[in-house]
This record gives C-alpha cells, sequence and structure tokens, in this order.
C-alpha cells in the first residue's frame, strides 16, 4: 500500500454507531434506513423522488430502462468518463454515440451535440466529469429544445452546484433524472450504492420495481416486469444518512485540501490545473492535473510508476472510452475520431486526494511531483 494513498473514505463513529445499531436490530433489507436516506439525498437535491440502489452503474441502468430506451435507439454521451456511462447504453443493446469534450470542463462540448443527433437518437447522458457541472445547463436546454431525454449521470458531483443566486442548480437536478454513486472515492459513500433522483412521478416508480425484482405491489411473488436485485441494504444506507448529514464538512475538507493543491501547484511550469469557473461550484471527487506539452504522451504512464515507487498513489483518469478493447471490437473506433478526449486523456495524472489530507502530505506529493517532471525532461535533454 502506498504511503499517501489515492483515496480514503471519511468515515467517524457516527457511521460505525449507525451500522452497529442496523445489525442490532432485525432488519438488513428493504426498511426505515434506506427510506430515511432517500429522503434526506432528495431534499439536498431539490428533487421530489430518490431511489436507493446498489451502485451507480446499476442507478443508470435502470435509468435507461425506465426512459424507454431500446435496441437500435442512439444514446449521446462523452467518450471522457468512467465505462458505466456508455455501458448503461450497450445494457438495453442501444448504440452510444460519442461527441468529444470541452478542453477546460472536460465535460461533453455542447456545441458539437447537434450534429450528432440524427433520427434515432432517444437520448442523452451527461456527465459531470471529476464534478465540474460546466454546460449541464445548456446541455438541458438543447434537450429540451431537440425533444430528447436528458439523464444526468452525476456519480462524481454530489454536493455541487453552477448559477449563482435564484439561477443556482444542484448538480443531480438536471434533465429527466440523476444518478449519482457513492463507491469509496467519492464525496460520501456507503460503501457501494448509488441513488437515482427525478420530479417524474411514473420514472420514480419504474425504478423502484427495476430495482426489486420488477416488484410493484406489496405481493413478495408478484412481478410486473422484469427487474433485477439492485436494492441497497439498510447496512449502506445507514451510513448514507449520516453521510448526508455530514455533506457540508466534508465537502470543506475536500475544499480544503483542492485549495492546498491549488496553492502550491499554481506555479509549476510542467502542469495544468483544474479549470475553476465562477458560476460553477466543484464538490471535488478527485484532484486531476494535466501534463503539458513539454511531455509526450508516454511520460504519464512512467511519471505514475515513479510516483508510486516514493508511496504515492495515483492514476489515469480516464482512458478514452471508446478505445477500451470491447468499444473497439463491438463499434470499429479508431484513434484519432476524439483528438481533444485522447489528447487529454494521455496527460491526466490525479493525484491523491481526500479530505484527511494533510497540509504535509500535500508538501510531499507536490514536492516529489515537482522533482520527477524535472527528472524526467533532464533525462530527455540529455539524450539529444
Amino acid at each position: 500500500m502506498p504511503t499517501i494513498p489515492l483515496s480514503s473514505p471519511d468515515i467517524t463513529q457516527r457511521e460505525i454507531d449507525a451500522v452497529l445499531e442496523v445489525l442490532h436490530g432485525t432488519t438488513l433489507s428493504i426498511g426505515p434506513r434506506v427510506i430515511e436516506f432517500e429522503e434526506k439525498l432528495a431534499r439536498v437535491v431539490g428533487r421530489r423522488h430518490a431511489v436507493a440502489v446498489s451502485s451507480g452503474t446499476t442507478g443508470l441502468h435502470c435509468a435507461v430502462l425506465a426512459a424507454g430506451i431500446k435496441p437500435g435507439d442512439e444514446v449521446i454521451t462523452t467518450p471522457f468518463s468512467f465505462v458505466a456511462s456508455a455501458n448503461c447504453i450497450l445494457y438495453v443493446d442501444a448504440k452510444p454515440v460519442f461527441v468529444d469534450i470541452d478542453p477546460k470542463t472536460l465535460n461533453m462540448d455542447v456545441t458539437r451535440v447537434p450534429a450528432a443527433i440524427t433520427p434515432r437518437t432517444k437520448a442523452i447522458v451527461g456527465v459531470e466529469a471529476f464534478g465540474h457541472p460546466g454546460g449541464m445547463p445548456e446541455l438541458e436546454q438543447l434537450a429540451q429544445k431537440n425533444e430528447l431525454i436528458l439523464i444526468e449521470d452525476c456519480c462524481e458531483g454530489f454536493g455541487g452546484s453552477v448559477g449563482k443566486g435564484p439561477a443556482m442548480r444542484q448538480i443531480g437536478s438536471f434533465g429527466r433524472a440523476g444518478v449519482f454513486g457513492f463507491y469509496p472515492n467519492k464525496q460520501i459513500t456507503t460503501g457501494e450504492g448509488g441513488m437515482i433522483v427525478t420530479d417524474d412521478d411514473t420514472f420514480a416508480a419504474t425504478c423502484r420495481a427495476l430495482r426489486n425484482q420488477g416488484r410493484e405491489g406489496m405481493s413478495w411473488l408478484a412481478h410486473q416486469r422484469l427487474g433485477y436485485n439492485y436494492r441497497l441494504s439498510e447496512i449502506n444506507a445507514a451510513m448514507g444518512a449520516v453521510q448526508v448529514d455530514r455533506l457540508e464538512e466534508i465537502l470543506e475538507n475536500r475544499r480544503r485540501v483542492a485549495q492546498m493543491y491549488m496553492e502550491r501547484l499554481m506555479t509549476n511550469k510542467f502542469l495544468i490545473l483544474p479549470t475553476l469557473q465562477d458560476d460553477t461550484n466543484m464538490s471535488w471527487f478527485v484532484f486531476v492535473v494535466r501534463l503539458n506539452d513539454l511531455f509526450e504522451p508516454g511520460d504519464r504512464d512512467e511519471i505514475m510508476i515513479e510516483l508510486r515507487r516514493e508511496g504515492i498513489g495515483c492514476n489515469n483518469y480516464f482512458p478514452p472510452i471508446h478505445l477500451q478493447p470491447y468499444m473497439v471490437e463491438k463499434f470499429g473506433f479508431k484513434e484519432g475520431m476524439f483528438p481533444i478526449c485522447e489528447y487529454v486523456a494521455a496527460r491526466t495524472l490525479a493525484l491523491p486526494f481526500f479530505g484527511g489530507l494533510t497540509s504535509s502530505q500535500i508538501d510531499t506529493v507536490c514536492r516529489t511531483l515537482n522533482r520527477i517532471l524535472e527528472e524526467k525532461l533532464t533525462r530527455r535533454k540529455g539524450r539529444f
């Protein structure tokens, strides 16, 4: 294990006590903790319904099913995300149509979306990469104009917002539905888990049935539709309810860490830092920097190896989805089809990021990274 891990969950005695209370009781599934978690999260986001599920991925699957997306439909999405954003489209035998990204927000470039719309287009899956909500209001307007269903993959953005004053919108409030994920590296965690949020009564009811083996009534052995076991346990929900109560504390800790990174790296001549906008409130899922043009695409992976040797956790966020082997095999995608995504993806470097990082640890990360970058370029110059 690295001396400074890439991520670490923010768990206190309150979460531990909540889980123990469930374990001392008699209900481990389909109980009051799930309802409590759903209600608390819906209030934060400002949605009428929240449906707890076993992961962000299962939430996205339920959402595309509830949206009525069928085999042969096309769904527009980004190639720069975790694979679940596109996999949920494949799960229903629809076709993902990728649109290249904005180099600042790293989200789908909304100006490129109209050219991707065809008569087969049924929906858009929009993603807030690393919790950045830039472009989401415009994407919602475009979806409405073209009568397309917008599903917001907000798995990386819980607690963030865009806009100011009365126009401010919470991440998760866009489109027909939003889907959050609560994996251990997310802003809040339930270990494994997710949440679908929507204002649509029918959509919510459909998702509740889909997560519970297709049951729509009280009878345990009556299944009105094909469904799945995508339920969230009472144990996970108990953690989640406490994490929502602690949301501002958790987000403030993550903002503090992000600010320390920004202050220490803003003059670094080798890196491009996350782009912040005046009207966006990042909730900071990860802290990802990019190598600038002094480095070649293959350098990033070598730099990660050296960081790990020094005991510093790191990763590449994200490899292009369209170049994953199964995507290439199924659709014939090739390098160069989405050049901005590919250029960015070859240079991204996720640094250790969680609310408990200390100033000393961040100093170590930044000092070590800068030394490795300096040495990398010095060795290259020495070869010429």
